[in-house]
């Protein structure tokens, strides 16, 4: 699975002016516009894994893409609410139970220091909870992405009950695994290089591998798309 991802954009006839269109993307994504029709490349890029074929989609139809992308756009932050909203929550809860024991415990030393153990247990354990909860989300998104793509339809970015499914196996568990691996060390590369934007372009080329790894283990897990011959 490692050495498609690895070379499924290489096949592709026009990698070389995909790779450069994506990466000129990325440069203008802060113009969001750019950052939309990229996010459709790449809902092309998990259909064409989950269907098998060997090599990466062009730059088409941007029309489609800017639609695509904006859907995928929409599935991703929806996901990433559910890390965000709690994680706010919770740090009004730690900062007004602060500010109730200092008002609680002024004047007496013991009931300060009593007051702050219990705080810091409670900090902890609301910290534990919010990063169990923002990995658990890092988790289900790709997966939630990729059933959009391979569906082709909004509602399927938010079908629970498929996505945690298909998240939960072996193969999407390895292939998550491996996307993150990848983004680690080669994105870490392409976010160096990035000063001499020769960087976008890798990191375009790193974007591409991880979603392509996203769908192709969602799919074998799922059985959704056509299954190409082993990993």
């Amino acid at each position: 699975m490692l050495s498609d991802a690895l070379w499924f954009l290489k096949r592709s006839d026009d990698w070389f002016a995909t790779t450069i269109i994506g990466g000129g993307l990325s440069l203008l994504s802060v113009l969001i516009l750019p950052g939309i029709i990229l996010q459709g490349y790449f809902v092309r890029a998990m259909q064409a894994a989950a269907n098998g074929e060997q090599s990466a989609p062009s730059f088409t139809d941007w029309g489609g893409l800017f639609v695509d992308g904006l859907k995928l756009f929409v599935v991703t932050f929806v996901w990433a609410l559910l890390a965000v909203v709690p994680a706010m929550l919770l740090t009004v809860i730690v900062g007004v139970s602060t500010f109730t024991v200092s008002e609680a415990a002024t004047g007496s030393a013991a009931a300060a220091s009593a007051g702050g153990v219990g705080l810091g247990i409670v900090s902890v354990v609301l910290g534990l909870l919010v990063f169990a909860l923002g990995l658990l989300v890092a988790y289900l998104a790709p997966a939630a992405g990729a059933n959009f793509a391979i569906e082709g339809n909004l509602g399927a970015g938010f079908d629970v009950r498929t996505i945690v499914s298909g998240a939960f196996t072996g193969e999407y568990a390895v292939a998550w695994l491996l996307a993150l691996v990848v983004a680690a060390v080669l994105g870490l590369i392409g976010s160096i290089l990035s000063v001499i934007v020769v960087g976008l372009f890798i990191l375009f080329y790193v974007q591409v591998m991880t979603y392509y790894l996203w769908a192709r283990g969602f799919a074998d897990a799922t059985g959704k798309g056509r299954q190409s011959a082993g990993w």
